[in-house]
């Protein structure tokens, strides 16, 4: 009989450790199901948040959805934050969400409709008390509505300098521009010089821009060629300052043909318990030639010991679970 029940606990035993070993530990990529793109990530106290483009068709691209974690491996997905019922001025596509937390309040800017000329839309922005919405659309209308310096008002960054300045860094057609935000994020200030936009665009830029900051230095990133295709990429600068020079330094994010094509369109998270940089993109699957089929999955970001970011190994199993 004592035979039987120590048989009985070892088998218990192996199968508990079985399923403990099988715990998954790793995020995987894509880390979320679904068609997503041009991800915004972002942390805020002990969560993960992750704000993407829903990759439709762009007559059905008129919500976004957000996802979070305390892991980085374990996702929720919030579905519907903000769609075109709430905003009366889109009708084809909201995309590339930025996202800021300021005063308690979440504001959430986005690219709506695909705007060629003033009039047609541009850059709207929302608010909301909580990071998972709904988010309200504080202004009825565009931020920004009209090309300006070569650069289609879409692919919107809010970045905020060390001095509490709010900068937003955006621009499609190969342009970029940086415009400084009031402080309920309604409209625009000028800069010293009286003017409102700066024209900051780095060689062979086309879209995506991205910055942060590393010991003193500013960090201006952006995607380069085209979003279907699998030459899309992310390249980088670094500056002394917000407004640049920005020279650029070279690719760090590009496909591998065995693992996804088209790499790009990115943001960066930085986990400062465990010291570790993260780069949140998105990719096309292998075999896949719908532009549409994109997936956001996040891998590791190395710096050399000179500062400059180490290229990126874009992999299937992701980043290790991690929490804040």
């Amino acid at each position: 009989m004592k035979r039987i029940l120590y048989l009985s606990a070892a088998i218990l035993l192996v199968i508990f450790c079985s399923g403990c070993s099988s715990q998954k530990k790793y995020a995987g990529n894509p880390v979320f199901p679904g068609r997503y793109a041009d991800p915004e990530g972002v942390v805020w106290d002990d969560e993960y948040w992750i704000f993407p483009t829903a990759s439709l068709p762009f007559e059905e691209q008129t919500y976004l959805d957000a996802f979070s974690s305390k892991d980085l491996v374990n996702w929720t997905k919030h579905e519907r934050i903000i769609d075109n019922k709430e905003v009366k001025w889109l009708w084809q596509a909201m995309w590339a969400p930025a996202i800021v937390r300021k005063d308690g309040s979440y504001y959430l800017f986005f690219g709506g409709n695909d705007m060629h000329e003033k009039g047609e839309g541009g850059i709207g922005v929302a608010r909301a008390d909580r990071p998972e919405g709904p988010y309200k659309d504080i202004l009825g209308k565009p931020l920004i509505d009209e090309v300006v310096n070569g650069a289609q008002p879409i692919d919107q960054f809010v970045f905020q300098d060390v001095d509490g300045t709010y900068y937003m860094y955006y621009g499609g057609w190969r342009h970029c521009n940086v415009v400084k935000l009031n402080d309920d994020f309604t409209g625009l200030v000028p800069f010293d010089d009286g003017e409102y936009y700066k024209e900051v665009t780095p060689e062979k830029y086309v879209e995506g821009p991205f910055m942060f900051m590393k010991d003193g230095k500013y960090y201006f990133m952006w995607s380069e060629g085209g979003w279907t295709g699998p030459d899309y990429c992310v390249a980088y600068a670094i500056a002394d300052n917000p407004l640049g020079p920005f020279r650029r330094i070279g690719k760090i994010l590009e496909q591998d043909p065995e693992v996804g094509t088209g790499a790009g369109h990115h943001s960066v998270i930085y986990n400062e318990k465990k010291d570790k940089w993260y780069i949140v993109y998105h990719r096309h699957p292998l075999g896949s030639t719908d532009g549409n089929d994109r997936e956001v999955c996040i891998d590791e970001m190395h710096f050399d010991e000179n500062g400059y970011i180490l290229p990126v190994k874009i992999t299937f199993e992701g980043v290790r679970k991690a929490r804040l």
